[in-house]
């Protein structure tokens, strides 16, 4: 089993939680993870700037498409533009 892989992330001020869950992993209910990697960081509302907050890398879980609207599946193309003959 290989170790976890991790992200460097340097916050700026007015930084949270969420919102580096939703730059890194598209959610920002995600955030759990962060704080988990994190057990040196205290659990603030906001951060201060300049300091390191580790990102693990995570793999992608597939969506399954059943139940999903034509437009929130990805296998949804739009069609080719034609032209008349």
């Amino acid at each position: 089993m290989s170790a976890p892989q991790f992200i460097q992330h340097l916050t700026y001020a007015g930084e949270r939680w969420d919102l580096l869950a939703w730059q890194y992993y598209g959610d920002p209910t995600n955030y759990s993870i962060i704080i988990m990697a994190n057990p040196g960081l205290p659990i603030e509302p906001v951060f201060e700037a300049g300091i390191a907050v580790a990102i693990p890398i995570i793999q992608q879980q597939s969506v399954l498409a059943s139940g999903l609207p034509p437009w929130k599946t990805a296998a949804t193309a739009l069609p080719a533009a034609s032209t008349p003959p």
